[in-house]
């Protein structure tokens, strides 16, 4: 999978969208949601899901196909938690649990402004949706 991350649409930008390309070469499943990291991967805590985004069933992606995760990074405003952040790391789930290793994303041109506090990911779709996928 390539992993990269957009500005939506909104001054101040409060959410990313991640979007999941398949680069495999065969058709791939994305469980669950993205396990994001904001810092050292190490000691970061995992960004917590949003229960209402999950689908009725995984994505499956044919070669070249993307998916796609809402990601709330803050709540707009200014905000003495609020950090700046230039890239991520995204893990994804294999079967069995998180997978080995994770990809370090660049966050958006210009950077991104981080509440740990405020943070949450959706699950991956083939699509955004209207209501499933705005918190």
């Amino acid at each position: 999978m390539k992993i990269t991350a957009a500005k939506q649409d909104g001054v101040p930008t409060t959410h990313i969208t991640l979007t999941a390309t398949n680069v495999s070469g065969r058709t791939c499943t994305l469980l669950h949601y993205p396990l994001i990291a904001f810092g050292d991967v190490q000691t970061a805590k995992d960004v917590p899901s949003v229960a209402k985004s999950r689908p009725a069933t995984p994505v499956v992606l044919a070669v070249g196909a993307p998916a796609h995760a809402a990601v709330r990074i803050n709540n707009g405003g200014v905000d003495d938690e609020n950090r700046a952040v230039t890239s991520f790391h995204v893990n994804l789930f294999a079967a069995d649990g998180p997978a080995e290793g994770s990809e370090v994303v660049s966050a958006p041109a210009d950077g991104i402004t981080m509440d740990d506090s405020a943070a949450k990911t959706g699950y991956w779709t083939p699509e955004l949706r209207e209501g499933a996928d705005d918190f």
